[in-house]
């Protein structure tokens, strides 16, 4: 039996006889004896077989290759003082091999080496194709671990302090519109009908609460067609909870405690609580986005109402025609970013252009408040303009202002975009920190101009703000958490009344036919008695990838798919036979484009 994994060995375990299984990460032969680095998903721990000390073991030691499957019962010695590993849990410790056996060998070329993948930096579609190798490289083991670890701290939490129950929702259920596409299924006994699979629990965990389970939670699997991003896939698992007669202050003050629970026990960090906040508002106007990175300053600066008369047309017709003119100033940015990169075919241009807009107007704060510019800027600028926008951006010599004219939505995603790229560059962002806040108050609803008709901004069972009379312009009672400029999770309060909600149904343009159609089965729930409340969803795969450091999703997810939807390792999608279309009485009419003659 294993006495303990390879990764668990230290000094306290000198003399001890102790038996390992695992794969062989290296091999090296030094004048005879031979060292073999042993693996498992906890570490590796070198493992020693010598002619004279082990000559049981030797034979086989040199038949021994990389990623062979073997037994090791051996002694636990201690390594001579110029072979120790610091860098190794176990690198104090090595052990001799009294036995070896080879339980199954490599019969095939490996695609790449396990111990050397990140040095050799092999392909993701190489890596994703062969998963299960990569899964034994310690970078995704330790990645899994620390998944695991997560997912554990997230239950002792809930269940043993919180007094939350889990509850599984179905994942056959029926075609809702929360805002992306579904991924649908035939039915095969109820001919001519459809599954969809769940984008969210959203329903179910609301009907939970009508039924009065009161907390509840769930690491659910969710889908949702849409296209792919590094931090996105089509199945996706996410830490949904609910919560019955909590007010918002109470549901952002557990989750709190949450929060400082998984990285206090996952990371040892400490979070000072409570978490800043910052009204959906006040993140556009300072941030140009929804999910600031606050671990860096570059706040962006409204000189609208300096601007507005100017004769630089570009700055007083956004203004005129209901757009804003900002400013992103950046400290040393006059040494740091040349006119090249600013303009037609430089790289911070491409990024502003990227965004939206035509181009990028900027300012260099030179000695004495003295400005370099373009002429139609510094010409239509007059001393007091040019005093005031120097005294509300904080400009010092040094100082590069970039502008963003136009409306404001593009404005805000040009300067966003900006902001990072110059902070990422200059080097403003301090890795080390471990930055979360709430970002609250959100508006209810967007406009969609080209389906001339709101939708909801989160979904349509948030509650909207007793204090706004107007329901078109009102805030909801939503909040997200935010993790170093990462959205992680978002929830609100739920609407609870039936008249509330078919007023929400109806600003989104859901006659009262189709809201019984789709949500019918919801409306009624709610004529027997629901209670108010609340809740929210994290997105576990991001939350795993940020505190493993990495920087795509897929490194945070045994089998994920990639960008373009796909499993490399099984091949999936794949073609069906006729016979169980048939069955579903479904057809595809999808036809493949006809090959171009070679001639």
């Amino acid at each position: 039996m294993r006495s303990l994994y390879c990764g668990q060995l230290r000094a306290e375990h000198i003399e001890k006889t102790v038996t390992l299984y695992g794969w062989v990460d290296r091999r090296r032969d030094h004048g005879g004896v031979v060292f073999l680095d042993l693996r498992d998903r906890t570490g590796t721990v070198q493992i020693v077989s010598d002619p004279e000390r082990t000559p049981a073991s030797y034979p086989v030691a040199e038949e021994v290759r990389n990623e062979y499957v073997v037994k090791v019962v051996g002694r636990v010695t201690q390594r001579p003082t110029e072979s120790l590993n610091d860098k190794l849990p176990t690198g104090q410790v090595e052990v001799y091999a009294d036995e070896l056996i080879i339980l199954n060998a490599v019969r095939k070329q490996m695609p790449f080496q396990v111990s050397t993948a990140d040095d050799e930096n092999v392909r993701e579609e190489l890596r994703l194709k062969y998963r299960y190798l990569d899964l034994r490289r310690d970078r995704m083991a330790r990645n899994m671990r620390l998944r695991h670890e997560v997912i554990k701290a997230i239950r002792r939490f809930l269940e043993d302090t919180e007094d939350f129950i889990e509850v599984e929702t179905p994942i056959l259920t029926r075609s809702t519109p929360e805002g992306a596409r579904d991924f649908i299924l035939p039915s095969r006994v109820n001919e001519g009908e459809w599954f969809a699979l769940p984008q969210s629990p959203q329903l179910f965990k609301q009907i939970l609460m009508v039924a009065g389970m009161d907390r509840y939670y769930q690491i659910a699997r969710c889908f949702r067609d849409e296209d792919l991003r590094a931090d996105r896939q089509p199945e996706f698992t996410q830490l949904d909870m609910e919560m019955s007669f909590m007010d918002e202050e109470e549901i952002l003050a557990l989750n709190e405690r949450l929060m400082a629970h998984i990285f206090k026990t996952v990371k040892g960090i400490e979070l000072p609580l409570p978490l800043p906040r910052l009204t959906y508002a006040e993140a556009i106007d300072r941030y140009g986005c929804d999910k600031p990175d606050t671990r860096y300053a570059l706040e962006l600066v409204n000189v609208s109402d300096i601007v507005k008369d100017s004769g630089f047309k570009v700055f007083s017709g956004s203004v005129a025609s209901g757009g804003q003119v900002k400013v992103l100033p950046i400290p040393g940015g006059n040494d740091a970013i040349s006119n090249v990169r600013i303009k037609p075919g430089g790289d911070l241009f491409k990024v502003a252009t990227d965004a939206g807009v035509r181009g990028v107007a900027y300012i260099r704060v030179r000695e004495n408040g003295e400005i370099d510019t373009i002429g139609a800027i510094k010409d239509n600028l007059t001393a007091e303009q040019k005093q005031t926008l120097l005294e509300r951006t904080g400009a010092q010599p040094g100082h590069l202002l970039l502008f963003g004219a136009g409306d404001v939505s593009t404005v805000n995603a040009t300067l966003d975009r900006l902001r990072q790229a110059v902070a990422q560059e200059l080097g403003l962002i301090d890795e080390s920190k471990t930055n979360l806040l709430w970002v609250t108050d959100f508006p209810m609803f967007e406009w969609n101009a080209d389906e001339n008709r709101y939708e909801a901004l989160h979904h349509p069972f948030t509650a909207p703000n007793p204090e706004d009379d107007e329901l078109t312009n009102a805030r909801a009672i939503a909040y997200d958490i935010v993790y170093n400029g990462y959205e992680i999770g978002g929830g609100s309060l739920r609407i609870y009344q039936p008249d509330v909600q078919a007023k929400v149904f109806e600003t989104i343009g859901l006659s009262e036919a189709e809201a019984q159609d789709k949500f019918g089965f919801l409306l009624e729930a709610f004529e027997f008695g629901t209670p108010p409340h609340g809740g929210i969803a994290y997105g576990l795969d991001r939350l795993v990838m940020l505190l493993a450091g990495e920087q795509s999703i897929r490194d945070a997810i045994a089998f994920p798919k990639t960008q373009q939807a796909r499993d490399l390792l099984t091949n999936a999608p794949s073609s069906v036979d006729a016979s169980q279309l048939k069955d579903l009485h479904v057809t595809s009419t999808f036809k493949p484009k006809a090959k171009e003659n070679p001639s």
